[in-house]
């Protein structure tokens, strides 16, 4: 397994979810860049350090024992990997403080250390709430490997905290590092809204929500083949976005039973408002979670899915297949999974080996949807 080595510490890093035989590393180059360059600042031991989109907990364990440590993501999984890597290191899980990027920020911060997320939106809302939150002198610094750092990262900062100061390359890593300014406030332009004509309602999607300007084509193409006449079915919403999957079902099927997961924190926090502007107080669970995980096995009767091919940059089928295989378990015997995923894709051979009959409900030419029978 890679070590970690830097001058705070030398740590052995596991991702989230696990793999047999994982092929990629917990931590990478722009980890390593921030770190040792945090560690030529002579921080003062005990400041308050913020790390925004630790991916699996590498800033921030390293942190631990030097500094006062908080850890904002909006990543459940994020934040799992990093409980996991505290025990691993015989860190109490409360060494660092935890937040979701749903939540306010409490500072002020001495230090800030950021890995520039993929979603530049996320970025931009984080930097907007770092506002009143920077102790006098304070620094921010992001990180990224280069072939992931956009120019607009550098606007970004420039425009909301200060001049910018880029690195040189170094193991194909660079730095930002902005200089903080007295600004004027600003207002977020977040959550955003749009509006459906079928179902008729407003969505409204924070910062790291997938297409939050718009419905996605994928989702788009799901919508008029949603299953009908569920009774009191039990049905999910697995990797729920902004809920409109299950909402619009939920409007057709007045009597079942609804949870919406997702592994974004700030798309639980847009389902569940959308949820609750669309059908008031029905009853429905909205949780944060690693897919179904946390699902009773034989609990769900119906299972809607528009899978993810990418964790964070790194693209593949890993999440959707881990995602076929938890709706599976935690289907009835009779239940079925529904999915709308690119033909390329070729889903219908891969539900073919967990359920026993597959069957294609509707296509486009870019499309299909799929209902798995277990």
């Amino acid at each position: 397994m890679p070590v970690l080595d830097t001058p705070f510490a030398q740590l052995h890093l596991i991702r989230q979810p696990e793999q047999q035989n994982e092929p990629l590393q917990a931590f990478d180059a722009a980890d390593e860049y921030l770190l040792n360059h945090l560690a030529e600042q002579n921080l003062p031991k005990g400041s308050r350090v913020l790390v925004l989109n630790d991916s699996f907990g590498a800033l921030a364990i390293s942190l631990v024992g030097s500094m006062h440590v908080t850890s904002s993501s909006d990543s459940f999984l994020a934040i799992k990997a990093l409980g996991k890597n505290l025990t691993r290191h015989q860190c109490a899980f409360d060494a660092v403080t935890v937040i979701a990027a749903s939540q306010p920020l409490i500072g002020p911060f001495d230090c800030v250390l950021v890995k520039v997320p993929k979603t530049l939106a996320l970025l931009e809302e984080q930097l907007i709430r770092l506002q009143g939150q920077l102790a006098p002198g304070a620094q921010v610094i992001a990180g990224a490997m280069i072939k992931h750092l956009p120019r607009a990262a550098g606007d970004l900062l420039e425009r909301f905290i200060g001049p910018v100061q880029a690195s040189l390359a170094v193991k194909k890593a660079r730095l930002l590092s902005a200089t903080v300014e007295d600004k004027e406030p600003f207002t977020s332009p977040y959550p955003t809204r749009y509006r459906l004509d079928e179902p008729a309602i407003e969505l409204i999607n924070h910062a790291n929500v997938f297409c939050r300007e718009g419905l996605d084509i994928g989702t788009r193409a799901f919508l008029p083949h949603l299953p009908k006449n569920l009774g009191a079915a039990r049905v999910a919403d697995l990797g729920c976005g902004n809920g409109v999957l299950a909402i619009a079902s939920a409007l057709s099927n007045p009597d079942a039973h609804y949870t919406l997961v997702d592994e974004s924190f700030m798309a639980v926090q847009s389902a569940r408002e959308n949820w609750q502007a669309a059908l008031g107080d029905r009853e429905v669970v909205v949780r944060a979670d690693d897919g179904l995980a946390g699902q009773a096995p034989q609990s769900l009767d119906v299972v809607l899915c528009n899978p993810p091919f990418h964790q964070q940059q790194v693209v593949g089928d890993f999440l959707a297949w881990r995602m076929f295989n938890q709706a599976r378990d935690a289907l009835v015997v009779g239940g079925a999974l529904y999915i709308v995923g690119n033909r390329h894709l070729g889903y219908h051979s891969k539900l073919a080996k967990l359920f026993r009959g597959v069957e294609q409900v509707a296509a486009t030419p870019k499309f299909v949807i799929l209902k798995a029978r277990k």
